[in-house]
């Protein structure tokens, strides 16, 4: 038995701490919302995010930093993307030399275009950053769906030994050392998912979202390569398949955003009838410099980039993407 905290009690911080409490382990959680962890303790569920998952008598619930890092052999980081810096800042001065920090959430903060394991790393130096990613929603997780995921470390060890942890039989658990592709991959299919979802808003079909999931993990395949991270990550759990899963259910708020902008909601306006982060568009801008910085074309991207903030009718975005060069898919020698 391990003693965790979870750093954030949003549904997806929720959810992982009901499975590493049902694997046996000793689990806080904490929130920096008192009126969250007064409803967490009484309630035993979270009734705005999880409704309907129960969460054990043995789960503590905390809104002090000090109390959920001291002593905990693994820190799970489950806030939102864009506080990703400011709680890790706040960790810091509590984090002993070597505990193992679990990131899942995605991202890319768009003034540094660092990744959200560099932020943590940047910010609390002495420890061990992991990141955790895949096709796998919340509200599933909790109710003990069938799920696949990886994590990512740069030590083997770490990896197997939260491959352990987290793995049961409804929560299979792969490894891999390509931290920085998991990342990537995992943010951006945010972005492409904003794309799926504007389609779907204006009434587009399955050979839309097709095209958007194939030409999308090509974009991100294509830029991770080019930061250095392994082509057959874009392949996998958080590559393709985090992708496919973000760009097809309703469970994400990415591709629900996206609907509403499709249908002529503003980003704003979509935003604020969500009632989550999206954080596709957090990570929108940082992809367009992170493209701009390695020299690679990213054009559902930008596309999505030109509507979110620039006010380009979705309709256009689409005709342009449609309307481009003229291209060859598969690159080798023709037979003359």
């Amino acid at each position: 038995m391990a003693k965790i905290s979870v750093i954030g009690a949003g549904s997806w911080g929720t959810a992982l701490a009901l499975l590493l409490s049902n694997n046996g382990n000793d689990v806080t959680v904490w929130s920096i919302l008192e009126s969250e962890i007064e409803m967490l303790s009484k309630e035993r569920e979270h009734k705005d995010k999880l409704p309907g998952v129960k969460l054990p008598e043995s789960m503590k619930f905390t809104t002090d930093l000090k109390e959920a890092i001291e002593g905990k052999e693994v820190l799970v980081l489950a806030v939102p993307s864009p506080y990703t810096r400011s709680t890790s800042k706040s960790m810091s001065p509590y984090v002993a030399e070597g505990q193992i920090i679990v990131n899942v959430a995605k991202g890319v903060e768009e003034t540094t275009l660092m990744t959200l394991s560099e932020i943590i790393e940047e910010e609390i130096p002495q420890a061990e950053v992991a990141v955790l990613s895949g096709p796998s929603h919340a509200e599933e997780v909790g109710r003990g769906i069938p799920t696949t995921i990886v994590v990512g470390t740069r030590k083997k060890k770490t990896a197997e030994y939260l491959q352990n942890l987290f793995m049961n039989d409804v929560f299979r658990v792969y490894t891999s050392p390509d931290v920085l592709g998991i990342e990537l991959g995992g943010a951006l299919k945010n972005v492409v998912a904003l794309a799926a979802g504007i389609a779907d808003g204006l009434g587009y079909g399955d050979n839309t979202k097709a095209a958007l999931i194939t030409r999308g993990i090509t974009e991100i395949g294509r830029l991770g390569i080019a930061m250095g991270a392994k082509a057959e990550t874009f392949s996998g759990l958080t590559g393709i398949g985090d992708l496919i899963v973000t760009c097809a259910s309703m469970h994400s708020r990415n591709r629900r955003a996206g609907i509403l902008i499709g249908k002529g909601y503003t980003m704003e306006e979509a935003m604020k009838e969500v009632k989550m982060v999206v954080e596709g568009v957090y990570s929108a801008k940082a992809a367009m410099g992170l493209a701009e910085k390695y020299h690679v074309q990213l054009p559902i991207i930008e596309q999505v980039n030109e509507v979110l903030f620039k006010n380009k009718p979705a309709s256009e975005a689409v005709k342009e993407l449609m309307l481009r060069d003229k291209k060859i898919e598969i690159f080798q020698d023709w037979e003359e």
